[in-house]
């Protein structure tokens, strides 16, 4: 049974902070668990009473399901039980049990007890009008402080009172019981970071938001823009581990490996640099010999060409890594671009149909660069800068003294601790700024591909206008993400400047005192100015990467969007046999609860051709995208020659398909190779050839630069027939066996129309046409005719069969006449008048 003995044992004295070459285990027992209990106590409790008095109980739907919550509990009442083990494990010992271990047990015990208490308080009250998110400054400043008073004990690394030894059962334990400590308070303070188990944005706003959304009838909103930046780092990551190793390439893996190594050379050279500077300075004090002295600096000159102006910044070593990995980045780039161009054009024609070119393209153009910007801080700056700074610790533990490495640690935890939690402060404002470039560089482009309707409505002074303000709201959220990064930038040269001060300092004390040698000094300055270099540009890489990722963040939702229309697992290609199509009680719907096909059955047996004609809405051009499987149907199927499109390879349908769409929309490119899209391993005698059945080969050769003309962007030096006709040659080379013809003569005139339809006819024989027509006129030879209302079929039959009914296609027939007749007869009568006012004028010159 142990005995209580002295407070601090070996007869040891409080007033002893330092002894035998690290801190006195009764100095830090007794002042960690004072700061904890403080902070826990008084601050816990304050905060406590006002979470009571103040605060309301927080609605379950808000607070988030967290395993990482889970975690902070169990870390917690670890550090509970740690510190009634460290009591029981001295008293069972058996002899004497110090004082201070059992002050340290109680007070530790009573500071995370209350620590427990306090992180369940946040989970289950909320203060209303807090704006802010997250944990509170009181538990992150204890997790901060236990966190940091572990890493005290490496500043004892050469003291014989403390476990580092490891030499018997005691120490052994001790050891083990630190290690505890280190890694539960570790986990508690980054966990802390991210607060897990709290509601990710201010309770306030949530209140708010979910108010309206009960008004609106609106979901709630996410509130992405106020996520942290590392929310879904796992994920991001996974997305990034294929582009960090090229595959398949043992070039790149072997230029990969050369730059690794040259990076490790990097760090054994920036640690013999300032050490051959201090034995320069040493030989000149000494009086060394001039062959000793010129070796020294020649080898030191030598070093400093390699490592560069500082640190590696531009040296030898350095800008052949720089250069070696140029292909490596190339490649990622490449990799990057092509599967994300590869993933939009597989995404579905809905999601097309609703994006935003100009977000979109900025969103590839920011994401692409920011993954080689990853890359490249991750491998050569993020793992080589912790490698610095760990060395130099231990350099100056090991080579000064415990108090050097002391102060390098606490600027280093300051400097990081702040950098992350000010960046990440900072990270609403960089957000908004990319929302707000997106904005601005979407309204410009909207406003170009739409310069026509610009210029029909005077419209120019209000788009100006419009980017105008764009543009101001983009640089108002800019101000404030340089603001701030001004700020961040003075806090870490505040830190930095404090730290070389106090070294410097101590190091000239020494020197005075001939505990060290000028040379110690110089070596001291030296190294401390390297080690600074990339503990500067430490704070720059992190915002770099939190950057990096928030400009992922549109590409990778890009990526996440998944695919409406895929291909079966068992999906094979179409076999093409007749070209018999049949729908089968096809129902649709675009969204919920607004079907517009609904029970559509019709088929169109091989070389037939079937016309649909509705009034606009009723759903034919709906059948075309169905039957090219744009969408898949929802209920019903499809076939041709007897197999379920949705059951083959998307590709081999299409290619058994020829579309004339509605609107035509040209590349801009010439139109020899708009018309070679149909099939673009055709020659140019058979795009030539193409081109007169679609009654645009004259048209063609009028132009100065012939097949060579350019059509301009969506082919806007082109009219509206000409686009149509050159859509129309692209089918016709494409030579499909089925046809789908979308009022493909629409914005024809009507001889021009005339000319087509003969050619159309001549195109179509003998294969399965479908044709969505307008124009009663042009279907009239059609061997079916459906007629669409409200999304089915009201009538079918040819055209005398539905004449003969007097039903629906009669009343339009009929309509279309009159209008035709109309039409006609205001343009005689325009003509007469024009005739008759000619009249007057001719019979006075006869006179």
């Amino acid at each position: 049974m142990a005995v209580l003995g002295s407070y601090c044992a070996d007869g040891g004295s409080m007033s002893q902070a330092w002894l035998e070459d690290g801190l006195s285990p009764c100095f830090y027992f007794t002042l960690v668990p004072s700061v904890l209990l403080t902070l826990s106590l008084f601050f816990g409790a304050f905060h406590c009473v006002c979470y009571r008095r103040y605060g309301a109980p927080m609605e379950p739907k808000f607070v988030p399901l967290s395993r990482l919550y889970g975690l902070q509990l169990a870390a917690s009442a670890l550090m509970l039980l740690q510190a009634a083990g460290f009591v029981a494990w001295r008293g069972a010992r058996g002899g004497v049990l110090p004082g201070f271990a059992l002050l340290y047990g109680l007070l530790s015990a009573l500071g995370w007890a209350c620590a427990l208490a306090l992180l369940r308080t946040e989970r289950r009250r909320v203060v209303v009008r807090d704006r802010t998110r997250g944990h509170s400054a009181v538990l992150l400043m204890f997790w901060a402080a236990a966190f940091a008073a572990e890493n005290l004990a490496f500043v004892s690394w050469a003291s014989p009172l403390w476990w580092w030894g490891l030499e018997t059962t005691e120490k052994q334990v001790d050891f083990g019981l630190w290690l505890v400590r280190y890694i539960g308070t570790g986990t508690l303070f980054v966990i802390g970071l991210k607060a897990p188990g709290l509601p990710r944005r201010p309770y306030m706003l949530l209140i708010n938001e979910d108010e309206r959304d009960v008004e609106n009838g609106q979901p709630l909103l996410a509130g992405a823009e106020s996520q942290s930046t590392w929310q879904g780092f796992g994920k991001k990551v996974r997305l990034l581990v294929p582009y960090m190793w090229p595959k398949g390439n043992v070039l790149l893996q072997g230029l990969v490996l050369l730059c690794l190594c040259l990076l490790a050379t990097e760090r054994v050279i920036n640690v013999f640099v300032p050490i051959y500077n201090k034995n320069i300075v040493n030989e000149l004090s000494d009086g060394s010999s001039w062959k000793t002295l010129a070796t020294t600096v020649c080898l030191y000159v030598f070093l400093k060409f390699l490592q560069g102006g500082g640190a590696g910044a531009s040296g030898f070593v350095s800008n052949l890594r720089s250069f070696l990995w140029i292909r490596v980045q190339q490649h990622t780039n490449r990799v990057v671009q092509v599967r994300l161009f590869g993933h939009l054009h597989a995404l579905s024609l809905r999601w097309h149909l609703g994006r935003r070119t100009g977000d979109v393209l900025r969103s590839i153009d920011r994401g692409t660069s920011s993954i080689n910007s990853l890359l490249s801080y991750i491998v050569f700056s993020i793992f080589p800068t912790i490698a610095d700074i760990v060395i130099a610790i231990v350099f100056f533990i090991s080579n000064f003294n415990a108090w050097f490495g002391l102060i390098i640690f606490i600027c280093m935890f300051l400097y990081l601790t702040l950098t992350i939690v000010i960046t990440e402060w900072r990270t609403k404002y960089r957000r908004e700024m990319n929302t707000q470039d997106n904005n601005a560089k979407s309204k410009a482009v909207d406003s170009l591909l739409n310069f026509e309707t610009v210029k029909y409505y005077n419209a120019e002074n209000y788009e100006v206008n419009r980017f105008q303000d764009a543009i101001l709201k983009y640089q108002s959220a800019e101000w404030k993400t340089n603001a701030s990064l001004a700020f961040l930038n003075q806090t870490q040269n505040l830190i930095i400047g404090t730290g070389l001060l106090a070294g410097s300092l101590l190091c000239a004390y020494f020197v005075t005192e001939n505990k060290f040698r000028v040379g110690d000094y110089v070596l001291f300055g030296t190294y401390i100015i390297q080690l600074y270099t990339p503990l500067n540009w430490f704070g720059t890489y992190y915002r770099m990467i939190q950057n990096s990722f928030i400009d992922m963040e549109s590409m990778f939702k890009l990526f996440t969007e998944e695919q409406e229309v895929n291909d079966d697992v068992n999906a094979g290609n179409l076999l093409f046999k007749l070209g018999k199509v049949e729908f089968e009680n096809v129902h649709f719907s675009y969204t919920e609860g607004n079907e517009i096909l609904r029970d559509v059955s019709f088929t169109v047996m091989p070389g037939q051709t079937v016309a649909l004609v509705g009034q606009s809405g009723s759903g034919k051009s709906t059948i075309i995208r169905l039957l090219f499987r744009f969408y898949d149907v929802q209920g019903g199927c499809i076939r041709i020659d007897g197999q379920d499109i949705s059951k083959v390879k998307q590709m081999s349908l299409r290619a058994h398909i020829g579309v004339v769409p509605q609107d035509t929309v040209l590349f801009n490119d010439t139109i020899r190779d708009n018309i070679r899209y149909g099939r673009v391993s055709a020659s140019d005698q058979e795009v030539e050839e193409a081109a007169p059945a679609a009654d645009i080969h004259d048209k063609i050769q009028a132009f100065p630069d012939g097949y060579d003309t350019q059509v301009g962007e969506r082919g806007l030096k082109l009219s509206g027939g000409e686009k149509q006709r050159v859509a129309i040659a692209r089918t016709i080379l494409k030579a499909p066996q089925i046809i789908l013809l979308d009022e493909a003569t629409s914005a024809l005139d009507t001889q021009t129309e005339r000319n087509i339809q003969a050619s159309l006819t001549k195109v179509c024989s003998n294969r399965t046409t479908i044709v969505v027509a307008h124009r009663l006129s042009t279907i009239i030879g059609a061997d079916q005719i459906l007629v669409l209302k409200d999304g089915q079929i009201a009538e079918r039959g040819r055209h005398e069969e539905l004449m003969d009914k007097g039903g629906l296609y009669s009343d339009m027939w009929l309509k279309q006449q009159q209008a035709a007749e109309s039409d006609s007869a205001s343009d005689t009568e325009t003509k007469d008048r024009q005739t008759e006012k000619l009249q007057p004028i001719t019979g006075h010159r006869g006179h």
